[in-house]
């Protein structure tokens, strides 16, 4: 034997006799002998008490489920019973965590690389009691102080691949986050599989992904308050949680209630140590969709009851921020059917929301809780912010703007089909929605209307206190025989309806907007039909007052309806609004104040023959705008026409309505001639009665 080979065949010996003498002082080492050492440099580090209280050792076993070679090999495992973590100074518990054995394999082989591979540690009876102070404090959050601040970081590497648990008990008193939860966790008499919690088709989709999703082995229940809200809940979880290897999917099955909010959700988790991804199918219901925020953050309207179920994936560690899209949803909100795709992301300086919904059939009343329009009963079962008071038409519980400078939205709404009674006659609806640092605008916000289109641009400026508005409408071709289907004598009109509304304000609600406007207003129909049948039609109980006053039972053929009001402080103030009729010109002078919601109009008729019209006195219309009076007044009836000419005060708006003139069905739109004499400064020939 050559030199060289008796030196390698020696280093050879000697290791493997190194080798043998380390195994037989590991098995043979009486480990409780460096418990005292362990405690108190764990606890040193650490800055709180932790002891090994029971026996520690060094177990060598083979791992017969991992297969091949290693199945053959022996590793150390090192099991500790009896293990205590206190808490630090501040709390008012001793102790945070308490676990009655703990049992850790390690590779030998890796510590010659300075890395501490643990492929696996399995927790028996785990008890944590987790604590977070409302000053931002937590018992899980260590803090380290090396003795000498300029020194290197330590070169030593720990990996932990799995972590496997059985019966514990945890809580978690989070005083920031207003939360206090008892969670308990049981093993299932047996395992459950994957797909008969998820389904067939689910698990082999996880399947097809390279995953393997494990089994449910355990049962969770779970009680407290989130959020300041009570909780409840249940579920079921795999008994392997995998730090390292995203290819060991976490099955998760829970259902839980918040408050008047239903959460179910099964599926996976994956990477959980680095808040990989989720997968789960996961339905939502509740009271109103604005409850979601204290619970998600998220900035949702108000709406009607809902529910909704699809299939949430998240990406918790995207580059722009943790991602959560909720995919191809089906649900209903109050009536209505609701689908579509929305995305979340957690980017800064605020999170945004996007994506698309689509209604196929849409309840014009589930539209009402967007802007506080539904009843009392129904604010109260979502929990409106405020009641709506027995004498007050406009809404006057407030926007949420608070809410909106938390998170940027970018949708679209539409509204296939909009189911409505014969009042509003609504065929469909297209709204896109951007939320801006506090800024919510619709723009569009669109409605079909009576086989026309009213379009709208909504600003709202959540930034400023009170909240800042203007709103800007444009009504385009309603078809008077389709805004009144059921009205016999305007089913042959080809009359239209045509107006313009730019209006501002300030306010935390419709009402308060309203009430503060500035702004101008248009409106003008053409060949149409007026009669008592038609106001009942249109609950309008003062204007089937009025028309029975002038025309009596009979129908009557609308020329021309024109109407242009200026708004200043809420208060509306007729320019010009004019009923051109078969049988007399109307004019309507008068206040519609939207802040006090009070009506001050007065009523007009000229005849244009002396047998249809008696009325010696003109009629007024007086009181709140959710029930007004009506009546004659005590004064003779005077020639408004005349007076008007003579102040020279119909001409501007007359030529302000020319620009809503438009041709209907092909024939000469009859408002044009009347406002042509208006702006000239001339009246429409009557004859007085």
């Amino acid at each position: 034997m050559t030199r060289t080979r008796k030196i390698l065949a020696w280093v050879f010996a000697s290791l493997v006799l190194l080798i043998a003498v380390l195994v037989l002082v590991i098995a043979f080492f009486d480990w409780n002998r460096i418990k005292p050492t362990l405690n108190a440099k764990v606890s040193q580090e650490l800055h709180r008490p932790f002891a090994i209280n029971g026996n520690l050792a060094v177990v060598w076993q083979r791992e017969l489920d991992e297969g091949g070679w290693r199945a053959w090999v022996p590793w150390p495992h090192v099991v500790a019973e009896d293990l205590s973590l206190g808490n630090p100074d501040w709390s008012k518990q001793p102790q945070m965590v308490s676990l009655k054995r703990v049992e850790l394999r390690i590779s030998p082989l890796a510590l010659l690389a300075q890395r501490v591979v643990i492929p696996r540690i399995d927790l028996t009876e785990p008890n944590a009691q987790l604590q977070r102070l409302a000053d931002g404090r937590a018992n899980w959050t260590f803090t380290f102080d090396p003795k000498d601040p300029n020194a290197e970081p330590s070169s030593w590497a720990v990996d932990i691949g799995a972590i496997g648990f059985d019966k514990g008990h945890v809580t978690l008193d989070d005083q920031s986050l207003k939360t206090r939860l008892d969670l308990l966790i049981d093993p299932l008499g047996k395992p459950i599989p994957f797909s008969d919690i998820v389904g067939d088709e689910t698990a082999k989709k996880a399947q097809d992904k390279g995953a393997a999703p494990q089994d449910y082995a355990f049962a969770l229940q779970v009680k407290g308050q989130y959020h300041g809200q009570a909780l409840t809940g249940q579920g079921k979880i795999g008994g392997l949680l995998a730090l390292q290897d995203a290819a060991k999917p976490f099955a998760l099955q829970a259902q839980v209630r918040i408050a008047d909010t239903r959460v179910e959700l099964a599926g996976t988790l994956t990477d959980p140590l680095n808040l990989g991804a989720l997968d789960l199918r996961l339905k939502l219901a509740g009271s109103s969709l604005g409850n979601l925020y204290p619970l998600t953050g998220i900035t949702l309207p108000d709406s009607s009851p809902y529910a909704t179920d699809g299939h949430l994936i998240a990406n918790l560690r995207a580059q722009e921020g943790a991602t959560f899209r909720y995919e191809d949803f089906n649900g209903t909100i109050g009536g209505s059917d609701i689908h579509g795709n929305l995305a979340y992301v957690a980017s800064k300086p605020r999170p945004k929301l996007s994506g698309a919904l689509v209604s196929n059939q849409l309840l014009f009343v589930d539209l009402a809780p967007l802007i506080g329009a539904d009843s009392n009963a129904k604010q109260k079962a979502r929990g409106g912010d405020s009641k709506q008071p027995a004498d007050k038409v406009l809404p006057v519980e407030e926007f949420r703007t608070e809410r909106w400078r938390d998170m940027d939205a970018d949708v679209e709404f539409t509204g296939k089909r909009i189911v409505h009674s014969e009042k509003l006659p609504f065929n469909d609806l297209y709204a896109h929605v951007i939320l801006n640092d506090g800024q919510l605008n619709l723009q569009p916000l669109r409605f079909g209307v009576a086989g026309g289109k009213l379009d709208a641009q909504i600003r709202l400026n959540g930034q400023t206190t009170p909240l800042e508005g203007r709103a800007k409408l444009s009504a385009r071709g309603f078809k008077l025989k389709q805004l009144f289907p059921t009205f016999e004598p305007m089913k042959t009109s080809f009359g239209e309806l045509n107006g313009d509304a730019d209006i501002a304000g300030r306010g935390n609600s419709v009402a308060a907007l309203l009430g503060s406007a500035n702004g101008d207003l248009k409106m003008l129909i053409n060949d149409g039909a007026i009669s008592r049948e038609l106001m009942e039609l249109a609950g309008l109980n003062v204007g089937n007052y009025l028309v029975g006053k002038i025309f009596g039972d009979k129908e009557v053929k609308i020329n021309c309806a024109a109407a242009d009001f200026g708004i200043k402080s809420g208060l509306a103030t007729t320019r010009l609004f004019v009923f051109d009729t078969e049988n007399a010109i109307i004019y309507i002078d008068g206040t519609a104040n939207m802040a006090s919601e009070q009506l001050d109009l007065t009523i007009t008729p000229e005849s244009k023959g002396w047998r249809l019209i008696s009325l010696r006195s003109p009629l007024y219309v007086r009181g709140k705008f959710i029930k007004p009076d009506a009546g004659v007044k005590g004064v003779p009836l005077m020639l408004r026409g005349a007076g008007m000419v003579a102040l020279g005060v119909i001409a501007g708006p007359a030529a302000g309505l020319l620009a809503l003139v438009a041709p209907s069905g092909g024939e000469p739109n009859q408002c044009a001639p009347l406002l042509e004499q208006m702006k000239s400064g001339k009246a429409p020939k009557t004859v007085k009665g």
